[in-house]
């Protein structure tokens, strides 16, 4: 299941880059690079209050893509000091709900956060690790959003997850 995408906006990819900024890159010639953005400013465009747990929780999984709730709290522990648990999970609901974070829920895995939000990506999760990269979309711009039947659905958003093994776990199962 993957909440917070942006619906209908699949043309843009946009990454955040450093602790503090996110920065829109162009995907093809027709679409303009954006300038960063500083965290404060995107939580304000959203219509949230700025505060420091905010700040920092949107720093944290813009740093980290696919952080648990956990490493979300450890991450701004370090940077903030004291934040409860609920705080964190309250901010990332905001943020989720507000389409600045996605959260995506592997099966048989804890909840995972990215800010990775304004394209129609995909991921590959490792079976025997749980490690979990970005994929792109295989063919075209949005090939998944046409399924050969829609049953009636206007559709919005796709979610496809790639489940294997990693070059390291197959390292490491050869090598025993």
């Amino acid at each position: 299941m993957v909440d917070g995408s942006v619906r209908g906006r699949h043309t843009a990819a946009c990454i955040p880059q450093r602790l503090d900024t996110v920065q829109s890159s162009a995907d093809d010639a027709h679409v303009p690079a954006q300038p960063p953005v500083a965290s404060a400013d995107l939580l304000r465009q959203q219509g949230l209050k700025v505060t420091a747990q905010r700040v920092a929780v949107l720093r944290a999984v813009s740093d980290r893509a696919h952080s648990t709730a956990e490493d979300v709290a450890t991450t701004v522990r370090a940077e903030i000091g004291t934040i409860s648990r609920q705080a964190v999970y309250d901010v990332l609901g905001a943020l989720v709900e507000v389409g600045l974070v996605r959260r995506i829920q592997p099966s048989q895995s804890p909840a995972r956060y990215e800010a990775r939000v304004d394209d129609n990506h995909h991921h590959l999760i490792c079976r025997d690790c749980g490690s979990i990269v970005d994929v792109d979309c295989a063919v075209g711009r949005m090939p998944c959003m046409h399924p050969s039947d829609d049953h009636g659905y206007e559709i919005d958003e796709a979610e496809v997850v790639y489940w294997g093994r990693c070059s390291d776990c197959r390292t490491a199962a050869a090598a025993d």
